[in-house]
């Protein structure tokens, strides 16, 4: 099995097509549901979208492209936050970062 990593948009997509087929959620699935309805901030087409364009920066991984795309930072702290046990980023990459996240607010 390979490991992807999905953003809380996509999850919520997910989970809600599951409770849709199935008629009902296990209380595990009900409690991530109701967290994804609270904290998705864009719809799944959207969130996929920035993952893949974020994933064209040279320095940009799966795990942080989907972190970017659930946390929608604004700010240059926010992605530096983001980043803060692996290495620092140079000014440049985090407004590369922060012009993606614009066009999708």
């Amino acid at each position: 099995m390979t490991r992807r990593y999905i953003t809380v948009s996509e999850a919520k997509e997910i989970l809600e097509k599951a409770l849709k087929e199935r008629g009902e959620l296990s209380p595990l699935q009900k409690m991530a549901l109701q967290h994804a309805e609270e904290t998705a901030r864009l719809g799944a087409e959207d969130a996929r979208k920035m993952v893949e364009e974020l994933l064209t920066l040279e320095f940009m991984d799966e795990e942080h492209a989907v972190k970017i795309a659930d946390l929608l930072p604004e700010h240059p702290d926010e992605v530096r936050a983001i980043y803060y046990k692996e290495f620092a980023l140079p000014l440049e990459d985090i407004q590369k970062i922060l012009d993606i996240v614009a066009k999708y607010r």
